[in-house]
This record gives structure tokens, sequence and C-alpha cells, in this order.
């Protein structure tokens, strides 16, 4: 990484089209994308986009920088809030400044260490009932099966709410509107043009919307110790309550990451584990035959490093993107004001500077010597600095126990020898359905 700064020096990067720049390179590239110019031009890649400069840094340095040490001269930015503003409006994703503060301290109590706790039993009750419902030589869609499984667990645990009578509503919403977030046209065109892409996403925030107005109305009835109810009766400084929208917003931004990203790691995980026999095999064992416990976690050593393995090479979340409030120098750089800013955790996760065998499955590698020895981000599955996702230890806590789970009960075989190809929406998406055959142990 250079020390120097290079005034006036543009990093180097590829040529991009007239007007559109690189970015429909970037957008039809995916992935590939990412890695191939990062391999190709070093830790920092400029190239042209539709709506100014663009930057793609990789080396975790850098990304700590703007995560971490210089965090208030970085936002969500424009181009963010158009990709998912759509569906999760002004939530905490979303937002900025005193209103993603305030909601932030109003959702924070729903993710403390004690709270979590409480959420181990609903856990692996859901879990079980999942794999009670399964049967020997059962072909499944795995990746559907976990998006249920996870929607229902964090529906129940910040909601206080059932929704098995709207999963395949939400999972179709939510299933139809992430890829339309990828869209080509949807990206590169101006919003006031009416795109198929934009409707399938208006149709998906109304539905989502009014399972949430059924939400909040079983809540408004009946408060409980929940994220809901702690919205319902909060008022800021001046003694008003937050608006309809603000809680509606709130509430789809939590049901939609609060289940996504687990879901997505654990097929992932699933897909890896069964090209794996020997780290199944020893994941099985760790709990010998028993249905896993919050008291377990601490003997559950090995499940953690296959999580955080598994998050190393299909990072729930590929990218996180920041728009630089003013000029800043990163990586011995000038990142001129409103400039866009990748990180890719799906580059910096398989480079191997921090990796030894870095596009292999090793779990065994997550030794607590090596994480001392790894740079601060050159493994952030769920971001840095001020706001790291809010729902980490939640998502841990879910994945090690429902893994821990479900292999107690099954071996899951992949039917399909095809690499698994992942699409980036804002999660990482499989692009076809990983369909494995459940066997009972």
């Amino acid at each position: 990484m250079p020390n120097e700064t290079r005034s006036g020096e543009t990093p180097p990067g590829p040529r991009g089209l007239p007007v559109v720049g690189a970015d429909p390179a970037m957008i039809r590239g995916g992935l590939d994308f990412r890695s191939r110019v990062a391999a190709e031009y070093g830790d920092v890649v400029h190239w042209d986009g539709v709506r100014g400069d663009v930057y793609q840094l990789n080396h975790p340095d850098d990304i700590e920088h703007v995560l971490v040490q210089n965090n208030q001269n970085y936002v969500k930015g424009e181009n963010f809030q158009k990709i998912l503003g759509p569906l999760t409006g002004n939530g905490i994703l979303n937002s900025e400044g005193e209103e993603w503060r305030r909601n932030r301290h109003l959702v924070q109590p729903a993710f403390h260490p004690d709270r979590i706790e409480v959420y181990a039993e609903m856990m692996t009750d859901f879990t079980e009932e999942m794999c009670q419902r399964w049967s020997d030589g059962q072909r499944l869609l795995i990746h559907e099966d976990m998006m249920e499984l996870t929607l229902q667990i964090v529906a129940k645990a910040l909601f206080g709410a059932d929704v098995e009578d709207h999963l395949e509503e939400i999972s179709t919403a939510i299933d139809t509107f992430l890829p339309a977030t990828s869209s080509l046209p949807n990206i590169l065109l101006p919003e006031e043009v009416p795109l198929p892409s934009r409707r399938k996403m208006d149709n998906a925030r109304e539905t989502l919307d009014t399972i949430v107005e059924e939400i909040i109305r079983e809540r408004r009835a009946d408060p409980g110790d929940d994220v809901v109810s702690a919205l319902l009766s909060a008022a800021d400084e001046e003694g008003n309550a937050l608006t309809d929208e603000q809680i509606h917003d709130e509430i789809i931004t939590l049901l939609t990451a609060g289940h996504e990203t687990t879901a997505v790691s654990l097929t992932y995980t699933t897909y890896l584990l069964s090209q794996h026999p020997k780290v199944e095999r020893r994941l099985v064992e760790e709990l010998e035959g028993r249905t896993p416990e919050m008291s377990d976690l601490a003997q559950l050593t090995y499940t953690e490093q296959v999580v955080k393995e598994s998050m190393r090479l299909f990072p729930p979340v590929p990218a996180i993107v920041r728009e630089a409030v003013s000029l800043d120098t990163v990586g011995g750089y000038e990142i001129p004001a409103g400039a866009t800013v990748h990180m890719s955790q799906w580059v910096v996760h398989r480079d191997p500077r921090w990796y030894d065998d870095a596009r292999t499955f090793r779990p065994e590698r997550w030794t607590s010597e090596m994480e001392s020895e790894l740079p601060r981000l050159a493994y952030f599955p769920f971001a840095a600095g001020p706001r790291r996702c809010i729902g980490d230890r939640f998502a841990m806590l879910e994945a090690r126990l429902l893994l821990a789970t479900i292999y107690q009960h099954y071996h899951l075989e992949l039917v399909s020898d095809r690499t698994l190809e992942v699409i980036p929406t804002v999660t990482s998406r499989p692009k076809e359905d990983v369909v494995m055959v459940a066997h009972e142990r």
C-alpha cells in the first residue's frame, strides 16, 4: 500500500463507455469484475460511473480508514438509497445522522447479549420443527427452507409475531425485490423512468406493508417486550411519536435484513459441508446427538469456525458502498467529495495476502493466533465502525445453533456437482436452486 500521497493523480482502473462509464461492466460482471479489477489494478481502483467517480478499495487498512477511522466523512449515499430505499425506506440501514442514532438506540435493546440468550431456545425449537417436517430421502430446496426458517425466527424474536401464514408472501416479495435491484436499467436510468423492475419493487413493498400493518395492529392491542412495541411507544426529544411510515421502515428493515443474510449464509454453509465430509463429521461430533442449548455454545468451537470460514468464502453481503462527504486521502490517492466508494468482502476475504490457500474451505484456520495476525478488516462480514451490523451477535448465535441442530438429524447431500454461482444483489444470493437430499442419521 502506498505511503505517499499522489496529489491529483487518478488511480488505475478499467476504461468505460461514454456517459455510463464502467458501471455496465461492473453490473454485468458482478463479483468476477470486482475480483478482476483488484488483481489487475491494485489496492485502489478507479472507474468513471454513471453518477461520477467510483473507487474500489481492496486493502484492509484503506477500508478501515473509511468505515472506522474517518467514518464521519462517509455516508450511505445516493446510490445506496436508490437501490435499497424503495424497500427499507428510511430505516436504520438507510438513515443518517440524528434519525439513525435515535432509531438504532430504540432497536439496540433487542440485540443486547442478555436478550439474545432468550432467543436461543426459540431458534432451536423452530429448527426442530423444520427437521420433523423433512423425511429421509426428501429433496430439499435448501435456500427456500433456510429463508422460511430464519424468517420465522426473526419475526417471533424481534416482533413477537407468528408469520407462518405469510411466509410465502414475504419470501416472494423479497425474492422479487432483491434481484430487481441489480437490474442494469434500474441502476443506470433516472428514477422517474417507469421500469418493470421498479414496478416489481413497488409491489413487493406494498405486500410487506400490508403484513407489517397486521403486526403493528397486534402489538398496539397487546404490547410486549419487543422491537415493535418499543417503536410504538417511542418519542423524540420534543415528545413526538414516530410516524407510521418510520415504524414501517424499521420493521421492514429488520424483517428483511434480519433473516436474509443468515439464510444465505446457512445455504452456502450446507453447500460447503456437502463437499467436505470430514468437516461435517467433526461438526456433528461436537454435540454427540443432542439438540444444542445456550449452555453448549462454549463447546461449539468448531461449529463457530465452520460459520466463520463459510462467511469468509461466501460473505452474505458481498460489498459495502459509501459516498464521500468531503475530499479525503485513501491509500495515497485523493477521493473527491461525492465519489462512490466500493469495499468488497468477496474480494478481501479471498485475497491470498491474508489467507493461505485462500480459495479452500478450511475451518480449522480460524485459530486465535491466526485471527490476531490478520489485519483488522481483512475479515468484515458484518462491516465495521459505527454502522457495523446491529444484529451480528444474533446472526452468529443463530447460525451456530441452527447448523448444530440440523446436522444432528440429517446429512445433506448436494444433488448437482455444478459449481455454485453467486449473484450480488444487496446480498450474495445463489443464482440457481441449491438442491439437497436429506439423509436421516
